[in-house]
């Protein structure tokens, strides 16, 4: 008997860069499926049973970050692997906060694609070495700045986002309808100066990161958390 392999779904927006992946994974890997689109992707896992996912951050119409959140509700136990053009760590941290378990760049080779699903399907989370560790600070007078100029709905939707949660998600949090909270990000991303929803999610967590550094460094107790990284 052939040893079992693990059923993978491939998402990304360039064609031929799905089959190049799936030309090149099918040693290890059993790919049940492949979707070009946010939605797409959605529709397959609903009908699709897999192990694993190969998830492009710059899917047409949604995001992965933004799709995070829904895939995490619809298959809990699916691991995913983000694979992306976007050498970022702010990002690779929403990736992780969404419910992602590998963050991989494009740029890197297949055996380190590999790595990454084998160690998320052992449940281990893989950040390549290729991220940087460290992103460009802001400091807190930026941070004062941007926040004075949010309501205080805005300062709280803007804080679930930095925890990964979906629209419906906050909605049910905040008791309003996820149309609303679409609707609240729109303000936000234009209050901001934000372009899409990258941006919106990743400014969210490096003002997360901000007011935890200000918090650690302005702790009068030295034992909690002061120094450390």
């Amino acid at each position: 008997m052939k040893p079992h392999r693990p059923r993978l779904v491939l998402a990304d927006d360039h064609r031929l860069l799905v089959e190049a992946l799936r030309e090149m994974l099918s040693r290890h890997f059993e790919v049940v499926g492949a979707a070009y689109a946010g939605d797409e992707l959605l529709t397959l896992l609903r009908s699709t049973p897999a192990d694993c996912l190969l998830l492009d951050l710059s899917l047409p119409g949604r995001s992965g970050i933004d799709l995070l959140p829904d895939i995490r509700a619809l298959r809990p136990d699916l691991r995913v692997v983000v694979l992306t053009m976007h050498v970022d760590r702010i990002l690779a941290e929403a990736a992780f906060a969404g419910g992602a378990l590998g963050f991989v760049p494009k740029d890197s080779g297949m055996d380190e694609v590999e790595t990454a699903l084998t160690e998320a399907l052992a449940g281990r989370r893989y950040l390549s070495p290729r991220v940087p560790k460290i992103t460009h600070r802001v400091g807190m007078d930026a941070v004062h700045l941007a926040i004075s100029r949010l309501t205080p709905r805005q300062q709280e939707i803007l804080g679930y986002l930095a925890d990964g949660l979906s629209s419906h998600e906050i909605g049910e949090r905040i008791g309003l309808s996820a149309n609303s909270i679409t609707f609240h990000r729109g303000r936000l991303r234009k209050v901001l100066g934000l372009a899409s929803e990258f941006e919106l999610v990743r400014y969210a967590i490096l003002m997360r990161l901000a007011a935890s550094e200000e918090a650690a460094n302005n702790d009068p107790d030295p034992r909690r958390g002061r120094g450390h990284n």
